[in-house]
């Protein structure tokens, strides 16, 4: 406890006695303004930073999570979101969670997200494992429903396999679990690898990916959902953060998934346009399957 009290002492924390302003944290970006979803408002006013201490850094790192206002006696549940995403993801799906007297966590994964990276820790895949084990140790100190959405999978799967005492149960959304790696991408210059990188907040490629992951949405509310997708890319640290991330070799998890001895609950979707069926983790572990339409079920509203 004393290292987190030092860690709040810190400049970084400061920002906790600044002025909200419209009610959003001041260290979201000044575009969260231009945000017109209520749920993503809502949501994104409710997000906050916590010190976090790790064995890769000096300092501690102000990490980004929305926190549950109530308590349960039941396990929590802990939200993690998709590659180069925030907990912004869980606009809609964290209030009906809350609205179920769930203790519910939305947690941003190192390196993606509303954390302060300023100086710049690791963000690779031992990195992203020992900043969420360390989150969980200082403040949600109990076995969690660990909750992982496409590349969020591999993230939870990888973090159930090292701290087992930590999650007590698994929900995989279109989980995203066999690519081996980032491949080559280890082996690009860093020149590419920074204009390959820059290329994922254009809003252009994140219209088109709107277009594969869902159906009947307006333009409208398209563009709002890229200002939602695309808000922690314009974090300074964004781009070497996910270089680092893309350069570190990224998840490979194929080994690991017969090792899952936590119950765990697939969500997938049958007609998902950017991960192929015949990759569905269903085919692997015989648990209980719920067939979705989307890619993204997380951003399903009811």
């Amino acid at each position: 406890m004393q290292s987190l009290a030092l860690c709040w002492a810190l400049p970084g924390a400061r920002e906790k006695c600044r002025a909200y302003v419209d009610g959003f944290p001041p260290f979201l970006p000044r575009e969260v303004d231009r945000i017109r979803d209520p749920c993503a408002q809502k949501l994104a006013k409710r997000i906050q930073r916590l010190p976090v201490q790790i064995s890769f850094s000096e300092k501690c790192i102000m990490s980004s999570c929305v926190k549950p206002l109530l308590h349960s006696e039941m396990n929590p549940v802990v939200l993690l979101h998709g590659f180069d995403s925030s907990c912004l993801e869980w606009r809609y799906t964290y209030p009906l969670l809350e609205d179920a007297g769930l203790e519910t966590w939305a947690v941003d994964i190192l390196g993606w997200g509303f954390s302060d990276l300023e100086k710049l820790p690791s963000c690779s895949v031992a990195a992203k494992q020992e900043h969420l084990y360390q989150l969980w140790k200082s403040y949600i100190k109990r076995p969690m429903i660990l909750v992982g959405p496409s590349l969020g999978a591999s993230v939870a799967i990888d973090f159930a396999i090292n701290h087992s005492e930590a999650v007590e149960k698994l929900v995989l959304v279109d989980a995203n679990v066999y690519a081996e790696g980032t491949g080559n991408l280890t082996k690009l210059p860093r020149i590419l690898a920074y204009a390959g990188v820059s290329l994922l907040k254009s809003i252009p490629l994140r219209l088109y990916a709107n277009f594969l992951a869902f159906n009947s949405i307006s333009l409208a509310t398209s563009f709002d959902w890229v200002n939602i997708g695309r808000l922690h890319c314009l974090l300074p640290w964004w781009e070497d953060a996910t270089v680092d991330f893309m350069i570190s070799g990224g998840y490979n998890v194929i080994s690991q998934i017969k090792q899952i001895k936590q119950k765990t609950l697939i969500i997938w979707g049958e007609d998902d346009q950017i991960i192929s069926n015949n990759l569905a983790l269903v085919r692997i572990l015989p648990y209980k399957v719920n067939q979705n339409s989307f890619n993204s079920p997380t951003l399903m509203k009811n």
